[in-house]
């Protein structure tokens, strides 16, 4: 029974409750314009939520275009519910990452939990089985209650999701900032396994087709969920609590394998996932992507609150329901199998020819509007750029070169840094090893799934260092990029593709704009050069907090193909006296790195100079060298640089390293962040062929049967010698201290 009486569409003009709902003044005579008439209360709800940035990409999708998505073996670019790419013998990859940020700022458990459901129905609605989670994950430092809460609570949201529906989390990464102190970032990211001939889409096909709802009931839970994801987060953000959902994993795992059983009948047209914007885009979007209409009667659609008005149950975000377009007459088969699952499913609607989203509720037409308007033709704008002078002021800063005192200190100091030490608090709580196809657990430079029925394997990751955007965000773009692929190519894979998060700040403000502008710039040169077209992602902007951006976050997630299992490398060493080379040189490059982090408390400067044709180049060589069997273990150069490194080839061993760098061993050939380097570890008699393929390799040293990390200078004196037990357990430790201690 409907309480409060809705405002009349004179009203909502009058009073700018179109405001209200994220809506500019433009925009609501748009909407008159191309309705020929004012809009009322649930027809302006539609367009408020299929126009917000969150579905429409308005500000970003200017920018966006400039991404390659295509190539031979891209099967599904950008535009469904996750790309898709081939990798031989009929067989593809699914994968998307996406953001659910703000839900996790002020409900940081269901925020996590669902951001979880939600990617993985967009992978199960293409028709794959999704096989495996990852996560890359922002926040504050780990000093204050409030960041250690959100912290817990959200990796308990994404364990307790990922374990309960039985999909391994097998990677991900975290990085701690000041800037993520209001709003952190989670972005959840799931991967998948298809036939090619079960690939599915999202279209409303066939005029006079059923349109039928499956899953959970709808509440008022979510409602506008959108709309808030495309706003600052404030004081007053808290008052938007209603609008995280609440996820029920068990149903999502009951709706998963009932949807994978009936993509298996012809009578199947299209399917998407309810996720943002809940039945409106699933819906608009359906119907446009097909060039037709759909009608649905609301008073059909299953709910589980009483009362509720057209505008909730189209804007309601409730989780685990999915929209079907079914062949007419066809229904009672498709309803059958989602019975058979203890689920329900209802015929709502039908497809119609003219391009109209039409909602019947109580007996009466209650929106009636074009669904190209609603999706297509949401309103695109190219915001102004400033360059930022904070940038021009980096750019000029002389070269940042630190001082230390003893190295064995500071690589003590570097290893309890939270961004570098052990995620193992967080990992432990996943069941990475669920479905038993999990070759290379969480830790390493990438995960690695085996093929069942194959030799292949699967290396997955995500990456993003924000500290190089925020101070270049072109050049950061392009490492970004850079180093996701190196990750792959460290485990044995050759790179496939990107699925991207761009999470920003403000994109009305000038200087957000540029950083979103220029980031853009430098993922597209780099994935041209890198060949890993972008097959999908998500925008998520409006990370502020009181007026605060986060750092320019373009998140990462890159999936790549092992030929054969046998070319799978860890980064641990694996035996006593294999050779260890260094492939790079390292330059000057502390700009944004976690030493001068850890020095200055704040970061500063350029950020490392990037080479694409050297990246490039290098990946190639260092990927032959695995694939001939060349390689004992390889490890890239990142945060902390060669030091760090070294000491983490180490861990999870009952090794050590005796190795000679060039001249004093000074600072910047220990902790330097120069880009485009390896640590490889080649057997004895296999030395000669490795330095065939990897010609710019140098030797550096040897795996030790004891467990100590000496690092010499050219003259044979020890900078650096340190048990690895101790390095270790001061790495294992840090994370778990600091969220015991009471600071």
């Amino acid at each position: 029974m409907q309480l409060l009486r809705e405002p009349s569409p004179q009203q909502i003009k009058d009073g700018r409750i179109y405001a209200e709902m994220g809506l500019t003044d433009d925009e609501f005579a748009l909407i008159e314009n191309t309705l020929g008439r004012l809009p009322n209360y649930t027809e302006t709800g539609l367009f408020s939520v299929m126009w917000s940035e969150h579905c429409s990409y308005k500000n970003s999708k200017v920018l966006l275009k400039k991404f390659p998505v295509s190539g031979e073996k891209v099967l599904q670019g950008p535009g469904e519910g996750a790309g898709i790419i081939d990798i031989g013998d009929g067989q593809a990859v699914v994968f998307k990452i996406e953001s659910h940020n703000h839900p996790s700022a002020i409900e940081p458990y269901q925020g996590a939990a669902t951001g979880v459901g939600g990617i993985i129905r967009d992978v199960f609605s293409m028709g794959a089985r999704p096989v495996a989670l990852l996560n890359s994950l922002r926040f504050g430092e780990l000093t204050t209650p409030r960041v250690k809460y959100l912290f817990e609570e959200v990796v308990a949201g994404i364990a307790g999701y990922g374990n309960c529906i039985g999909i391994p989390t097998v990677g991900g990464e975290v990085q701690f900032d000041p800037c993520y102190e209001g709003n952190p970032l989670v972005n959840a990211m799931c991967v998948g396994l298809i036939d090619h001939q079960d690939i599915q889409k999202g279209q409303a096909k066939g005029v006079g087709n059923s349109v039928i709802y499956v899953g959970a009931s709808t509440g008022r839970d979510g409602i506008h969920g959108a709309t808030f994801a495309s706003e600052e987060l404030s004081e007053a953000s808290e008052a938007k609590r209603p609008a995280v959902q609440v996820g029920d994993p068990f149903m999502e795992k009951l709706l998963l394998e009932a949807c994978l059983e009936v993509i298996q009948s012809d009578a199947l047209v299209g399917i998407q996932d309810m996720g943002a914007a809940g039945l409106t885009s699933s819906s608009a979007e359906m119907a446009s992507k097909a060039g037709s209409g759909i009608e649905m009667d609301l008073d059909k659609v299953p709910q589980r609150e009483k009362g509720m008005t057209a505008y909730e149950m189209m804007l309601s975000e409730s989780q685990e329901r999915m929209l079907l377009v079914v062949q007419t007459g066809r229904e009672q088969e498709i309803i059958d199998v989602f019975e058979r699952w203890g689920l329900e499913a209802t015929v709502v609607g039908r497809v119609t020819e003219d391009k109209k989203l039409r909602l019947l509720h109580q007996g009466e037409v209650v929106a009636d509007v074009p669904v190209d308007a609603l999706a297509e033709e949401a309103p695109v704008y190219h915001k102004p750029s400033t360059e930022p002078a904070l940038y021009r002021e980096f750019q000029a800063l002389p070269t940042y070169r630190p001082e230390i005192g003893n190295p064995g200190d500071v690589l003590k100091q570097l290893l309890q840094q939270p961004t570098i030490a052990s995620k193992e608090w967080v990992y432990n709580q996943y069941d990475y090893m669920v479905r038993t196809n999990t070759v290379v657990s969480p830790g390493s430079d990438a995960a690695v799934l085996r093929i069942r029925g194959t030799e292949k394997a699967l290396a997955m990751t995500t990456d993003c260092n924000s500290r190089y955007l925020y101070l270049d965000p072109y050049i950061g773009g392009q490492l970004a990029i850079a180093e996701a692929a190196r990750n792959l190519i460290c485990s044995g894979a050759k790179p496939l593709g990107v699925t991207d998060c761009l999470n920003y700040g403000n994109p009305e403000k000038p200087e957000i704009f540029w950083q979103l502008e220029k980031s853009t710039d430098g993922l597209s040169e780099a994935c041209e050069k890198l060949e890993t077209p972008v097959i999908g992602g998500n925008v998520s902007l409006y990370n502020e907090t009181n007026g605060e951006a986060v750092y320019p976050t373009p998140v990462i997630g890159m999936v790549g193909l092992i030929e054969h299992v046998d070319h799978i490398t860890r980064q641990q060493f694996q035996n006593e006296g294999d050779a260890v080379y260094l492939v790079g040189e390292a330059g000057d490059d502390f700009g944004g790195s976690e030493l001068q982090k850890m020095l200055e408390g704040t970061i500063s400067g350029k950020a490392p100079a990037l080479d694409l044709d050297v990246e490039k180049r290098r990946q190639e060589e260092v990927l032959t060298a695995i694939q001939n069997g060349t390689v004992a273990s390889a490890h890239d150069l990142a945060e902390g640089g060669f030091l760090v490194a070294l000491a983490e080839c180490t861990f999870g061993t009952p090794f050590g390293a005796d190795v000679r760098l060039p001249g004093e061993a000074a600072v910047k050939e220990l902790f330097a962040e120069t880009p485009s380097r390896y640590l490889l570890t080649v057997k004895e008699e296999k030395r000669a062929a490795f330095e065939a393929l990897v010609p710019e390799a140098r030797f550096v040293g040897s795996v030790t049967k004891e467990p100590v990390l000496t690092v010499k200078d050219e003259a044979g004196q020890p900078v650096v010698q340190e048990q690895v037990k101790t390095l270790e357990d001061t790495w294992r430790g840090a994370v778990a201290c600091l969220l015991k201690s009471k600071a």
